[in-house]
């Protein structure tokens, strides 16, 4: 709700508030405005679940369908993706996009009216889950197109995570709600499915500094580095241990689930580099879901590393680069970050 009014304010409406506000202009408006939508649409294919004949993997003939990242894709991977490029050609607010589940970048079409940005999204994160009905959710990312450019290619998306112009992401639980950035705060909307419209449902989302729950897939713990296994293990041990407070453990195995946790009550979400994924510079992929994130946390008083630099001041080397992840609260992150600094310091 608006501090200053009892009636809701919907999604499009705080939009407005921005844009005359100088803080976000009409086409950027409108963009976030179609990806609303469009996840609107991936919510109704979601909720239907097995009435609907999405469930199960991508593919025919017994096969399953791989997408670049290597991972089985689920029917409604696919779906998530072709609602998200099809919204999103014709709107004229866009120079091109990238999804995760493709090889390349789009241009749009020179039959299309464009725009001056890319967007950047993973259709339906934690699609592992869909199966067994626990959340899932898309992320997406705004940047400008550089000027001069006409048919952006991968190599102009390759922007640090400082450069993005708007973030957020969409759960798909037993609300749907939308949580959205455009750099001067985290805002969370909910889906009023009576009246088909996002309404602001928390103005102004704040982490809280500190914590005492950390959300790591522990069964890699053979595998992490050094470091990580001293920070885990000080956390695991408890108020007897170091860092003098026990700590609860939460690991849902869908990012946007984890993070809204914690952008919600505070807490770390990790996913540390270690030896299965250390040739590729580690598990999750840096334009399509750190830097959104990072963004998204940072706004709301957080903060997010790879361990041993600011997520946001990566400078991207490729269009679907991996990195190690640390975000949410803010001194919990840092402490993570010095296990490193001080292993490496020797």
């Amino acid at each position: 709700m608006s501090p200053n009014s009892a009636s809701p304010v919907s999604l499009t409406r705080h939009l407005l508030e921005e844009q005359r506000a100088g803080r976000i202009n009409a086409d950027l408006r409108l963009l976030i405005e179609v990806v609303a939508r469009a996840c609107k649409s991936i919510s109704i294919a979601v909720g239907k679940g097995a009435l609907g004949g999405v469930l199960g993997d991508a593919g025919s003939a017994g096969e399953a369908s791989i997408n670049i990242q290597g991972e089985a894709q689920k029917k409604l991977d696919v779906l998530s993706n072709e609602i998200l490029m099809e919204a999103n050609a014709w709107g004229g607010h866009l120079a091109g996009l990238a999804s995760e589940e493709m090889d390349h970048s789009v241009p749009i079409s020179d039959a299309q009216p464009r725009g001056n940005y890319l967007l950047l999204f993973d259709p339906l994160d934690g699609s592992s889950n869909i199966d067994v009905n626990i959340s899932v959710g898309t992320i997406f990312s705004v940047l400008r197109c550089p000027d001069g450019v006409g048919q952006p290619g991968d190599e102009h998306y390759l922007q640090p995570g400082t450069d993005q112009v708007a973030a957020g992401y969409c759960t798909y639980g037993p609300s749907t709600m939308l949580v959205l950035t455009i750099g001067h705060g985290t805002h969370a909307f909910t889906l009023d499915r009576e009246i088909g419209s996002f309404v602001l449902t928390q103005r102004g989302m704040t982490i809280p500094e500190d914590t005492k729950e950390f959300a790591v897939n522990m069964s890699n713990q053979r595998f992490w580095e050094a470091p990580m296994q001293a920070y885990v293990g000080d956390l695991l041990a408890g108020r007897e241990g170091p860092r003098g407070k026990d700590f609860n453990m939460r690991w849902v195995a869908s990012m946007v689930a984890d993070v809204h946790r914690i952008l919600t009550r505070g807490g770390i979400f990790s996913y540390p580099l270690d030896s299965k994924c250390a040739a590729k510079g580690g598990k999750l992929r840096l334009m399509y879901e750190a830097n959104p994130m990072a963004f998204l946390v940072e706004q709301a008083g957080g903060a997010a590393s790879t361990g041993r630099q600011r997520m946001l001041e990566v400078q991207p080397t490729g269009l679907h680069q991996r990195v190690p992840v640390f975000l949410g609260s803010r001194a919990e992150v840092e402490a993570a970050v010095k296990y490193h600094a001080e292993h490496d310091a020797g």
